[in-house]
């Protein structure tokens, strides 16, 4: 028999709903109306004058500050350029608004009840007195964005996702919320136009037959794929595990609905390898990266892996195909394997990938990850601490840190969605490095065109230290931080 890669995830059987919770938007408007003119003696200086009138004026702000294009509502900011007669102020006044200007600096009028702003921007802008007069724009720092995604549950508050997906906002997470601020001032939100080619047991990714979309994905969310078990361009999922995968990469994200995706705006390419148990060939394996290639994807992400027995030599035509992706500029992503091991197993093994660990909640090395020099980082996986003496965040005799939760199947139908418990491994962590590198590139964080070789070490650079100084053996370079990956400058970025 050749050799069997597998997706090696947990039993389905066991599952649960949870609930997450809130985030606030990165780049938003704050508004402001009122009844009361108040004149602001050092405003002329910090609200900075356009040449044109009318135009929106800038504001000075600290890195990631973002302007809105909405205005403080009933609120007008107003110039003069020479003191302006006792009846002249009291006749805008008595018309929009109440107060007085204050000589030789700027005003901030605040509208009466009823009285509409545009008709009193014109107004004021017709006044020869009147150097400028704008609406009284608000900035606020892009600190995190927070999707209004309710969780695990409909009846669940708005941002009940933070509750669920500790691993994107959690103490030992990968600081989703900053990752989104940081692209989002990028011009790329939830690393939007990237493909991301998801080499698994199929995605649910379309209404087709018995097969269903997952009620968090848009049908926009997917291009062509292709099923190289069944030989057919419709790569349906047969097991639940790809459709899951396919979610921590980019299930739609503030959309009052489910939970969220860490590049919610990349597009997935669904690539059918695994059959309905969770294994596939090596030649089929090595066809949908020759495809995933060919097809455009930029990051290919595979949950799954050999037995460690299985060496380079045994695989040739997926060793080829992995070389052949590299040679193509197209990132590889594989877990690290499950067994509680030192030996990484094939593909994570192979040259030029990136081989992915798995932690817990706690921030510790989880029981079941392989790890060795052949550890590129970790990500969340979730699941029970391994026994680690010394390092202060293992502590295998406590119960196990939570699981990691995507919408996917709830048992064996492809028709019925949820949050189903007992999904922690490798598998799951892998995901979140494939995520986190269409962030950089969707931002060009590392320039239009990075190598493989840039955006891992992106990724190695700002990940987050664990443990001992000498456990990067266990960790590799530490646990991932999309937040730090995708900030401008640091190692490698281009600005």
């Amino acid at each position: 028999m050749p050799p069997t890669a597998q997706s090696r995830y947990p039993s389905w059987l066991d599952r649960r709903l949870l609930v997450l919770a809130t985030c606030a938007v990165t780049l938003a408007a704050a508004a402001l109306f009122g009844l009361v003119a108040v004149s602001v003696p050092g405003r002329a200086a910090g609200a900075q004058a356009e040449s044109q009138i009318g135009a929106t004026p800038s504001v000075a702000s600290e890195p990631f500050a973002a302007m809105t294009h909405e205005a403080a509502p009933r609120q007008i900011v107003i110039k003069y350029a020479v003191p302006g007669s006792t009846a002249t102020r009291a006749a805008l006044a008595s018309e929009s608004g109440t107060g007085e200007a204050t000589e030789g600096s700027s005003t901030v009028l605040h509208l009466r009840p009823g009285a509409s702003l545009n008709a009193t921007l014109a107004k004021l802008r017709r006044e020869r007195n009147v150097v400028w007069a704008v609406p009284d724009y608000v900035a606020h720092t892009a600190g995190a964005f927070v999707p209004d995604d309710p969780g695990t549950s409909t009846n669940d508050p708005p941002g009940g996702w933070q509750q669920v997906q500790w691993n994107f906002d959690g103490q030992f997470g990968v600081n989703a919320p900053q990752a989104w601020a940081n692209v989002a001032a990028d011009g790329a939100p939830g690393g939007s136009r990237v493909i991301v080619a998801v080499l698994d047991t199929g995605v649910a990714y379309a209404n087709r037959g018995r097969y269903r979309r997952s009620p968090d994905f848009s049908s926009y969310a997917f291009v062509q794929g292709y099923d190289f078990i069944d030989r057919s361009p419709y790569p349906n999922d047969h097991n639940g595990h790809g459709t899951f995968v396919a979610g921590t990469i980019a299930e739609a994200t503030n959309n009052h609905y489910g939970l969220t995706g860490l590049a919610y705006a990349a597009r997935i390419m669904p690539v059918r390898v695994l059959d309905g148990a969770g294994e596939g060939e090596a030649s089929v394996i090595a066809e949908g990266i020759r495809f995933a290639v060919k097809h455009g994807a930029r990051i290919i992400n595979m949950s799954l892996e050999f037995s460690s027995d299985v060496r380079a030599s045994d695989i040739p035509e997926l060793i080829e195909a992995l070389r052949y992706a590299y040679r193509h500029n197209v990132l590889v992503v594989a877990a690290a394997g499950n067994e509680g091991s030192t030996t990484i197993p094939y593909p994570a093994r192979a040259p030029h990938v990136v081989a992915v660990g798995a932690t817990t909640e706690h921030g510790c090395l989880a029981s079941y990850s392989n790890d060795g020099s052949g550890i590129t980082l970790v990500a969340p996986g979730g699941g029970p601490d391994a026994d680690l003496p010394g390092d202060p965040n293992c502590n295998p005799e406590l119960p196990s840190g939570r699981d990691i939760f995507q919408m996917t199947f709830t048992g064996s139908s492809p028709r019925v969605f949820g949050f189903p418990a007992g999904y922690e491994g490798t598998s799951m962590a892998t995901p979140h490095v494939a995520a986190t590198a269409a962030l950089i590139l969707a931002a060009h964080i590392l320039g239009r065109k990075p190598t493989v070789a840039q955006i891992t070490a992106r990724l190695k650079a700002t990940a987050r230290k664990l443990g001992d100084p000498h456990d990067q053996a266990l960790y590799g370079a530490g646990l991932l931080n999309a937040a730090a990956a995708t900030a401008p400058g640091g190692p490698g970025a281009v600005r």
